[in-house]
């Protein structure tokens, strides 16, 4: 049991009147007009593709190029990158020497201070910008290293997560604090065992976050991003792990929750519930972000299984299509889909791919990705180019280039970059920015003059 809650821990981890929670605003372009940035979680559409630059599929034995490195505390939340700025959330240890302790995934007996901070850094050099720091007490929590949620960055703002539950809009430019709100103390909400970690999600002018209390409307809320100011709140459940989906189906915008007792489903702009498939999980923890696609919402859980529930022509009609429980069980890593089927990493197979409308296991890869870590594999899976190729990092800090296909898995090359890690990295122009409990480092990608041939 120890082993398996050390691996929990990890919480990571449209119509036209809506805008897309995934779409860059129109002043990043300034910044990047060859290849994307990294706004929020999971990337800048926040399903795990990235429009980088084509990367060669054979690497320099003695690894990448790293640009630059620093020294960070400790935290499992993923980096974001925006105009150029990268930013990500820590707690530091007490002490130098405590902090020579604290490499590792596994880090959470060190000694750290009683704050969280939200870090802005220039992405091109590393140089600190800004520090926003807030008094921050764990007391009890379990593996309290730091924050799990990856800040997200609309126009000129961040808006951040901590653990224990508090919310920040604060200036890009300046860390200067625009609002800040608390999920307990202003919403009624309990923090989960593990502490909060989905990442604030923007949909238009409202932050999605999702406080998770006892009392109705305690679930899901609705804050406008400028003010703070309460726009909704709706039903009552328990808080889980997994950032929101925002998804467009039959002329209709759904918000997708997975939480530890359902999968719902509500209006984004007003809150009004749609529908909840019950979906009752061991410990609490819905973990990865769920997926659309086809018409069918897939969520994959450690102990219970995969389900994928099949929408209805009328917002309010959803219902179970199948599900598994014993070859898709996914861990904290979010699923990748294309062209019929899913790429999951199961915690007993490894990386599995599947029939997405049935539920078809067609191959896994024997953990050839994650062989460091066989029980309860991670790694981070995004798309290229929209193409079969995907970059992984898997928990070993390895990075790795290789080819996804109904055929099989097929690895191009790696190299290791940082030490053992569960955060998700970031992707930014020709770069890849990645961090662990101790340290933050930067990478030029291995990029190609031509785009090679690819599934």
């Amino acid at each position: 049991m120890p082993s398996i809650l050390r691996l929990l821990t990890l919480m990571l981890f449209f119509a036209p009147a809506v805008l897309l929670a995934g779409e860059p605003d129109q002043d990043t372009k300034k910044y990047n007009t060859q290849y994307e940035e990294w706004p929020q979680w999971r990337g800048p559409r926040g399903d795990g593709t990235w429009n980088g630059p084509p990367i060669k599929t054979e690497w320099p034995e003695a690894g990448l190029k790293k640009i630059w490195e620093q020294e960070i505390g400790g935290g499992y939340g993923g980096i974001t990158v925006a105009k150029r700025r990268l930013f990500v959330m820590d707690r530091p240890a007490a002490s130098n020497e405590e902090q020579k302790k604290a490499a590792g995934i596994h880090s959470h007996r060190v000694k750290r201070k009683p704050v969280e901070r939200v870090l802005c850094l220039d992405a091109i050099t590393g140089k600190q910008l800004w520090v926003h720091d807030y008094p921050c007490d764990y007391n009890k929590l379990d593996y309290g290293n730091g924050p799990r949620a990856a800040p997200t960055v609309r126009d000129d703002f961040v808006f951040t997560l901590g653990t224990m539950g508090d919310a920040f809009c604060l200036s890009a430019k300046t860390g200067k604090v625009v609002w800040h709100k608390q999920l307990v103390k202003d919403f009624g909400g309990k923090v989960p065992q593990w502490g909060y970690a989905a990442a604030p999600y923007l949909i238009g002018e409202l932050v999605i976050l999702m406080p998770g209390g006892k009392e109705q409307g305690t679930a899901i809320i609705a804050l406008d991003r400028t003010t703070g100011e309460e726009r909704w709140r709706s039903i009552k459940d328990s808080a889980g792990y997994a950032t929101p989906l925002l998804i467009h189906h039959q002329g209709h915008d759904q918000l997708i929750v997975w939480s530890p007792n359902h999968v719902h489903s509500v209006v984004p702009q007003t809150g009004k519930h749609l529908w909840s498939i019950p979906y009752k999980v061991t410990y609490g923890v819905a973990i990865a972000s769920p997926i659309e696609k086809e018409g069918l919402i897939f969520v994959a859980g450690y102990w219970e299984g995969s389900k994928a529930i099949q929408l209805g022509k009328q917002p309010e009609q959803a219902e179970l299509k199948w599900e598994d429980r014993r070859t898709l069980r996914g861990l904290m890593s979010q699923p990748l889909y294309r062209d019929g089927y899913a790429y999951l990493l199961d915690k007993q197979f490894g990386l599995t791919c599947f029939e997405y409308a049935t539920g078809k296991k067609i191959w896994d890869d024997d953990n050839k990705m994650t062989p460091g870590n066989s029980r309860n594999p991670q790694a981070t899976l995004v798309w290229l180019n929209q193409s079969a190729r995907a970059l992984i990092l898997n928990s070993e800090g390895d990075l790795i280039l290789a080819e996804l296909t109904p055929e099989g898995y097929k690895e191009l090359t790696r190299t290791n970059l940082i030490s053992e890690t569960w955060a998700h990295p970031a992707y930014a122009e020709t770069r890849i920015y990645a961090r662990s409990n101790t340290r933050l480092v930067a990478y030029e990608l291995p990029v190609d003059k031509a785009i090679g041939e690819s599934p």
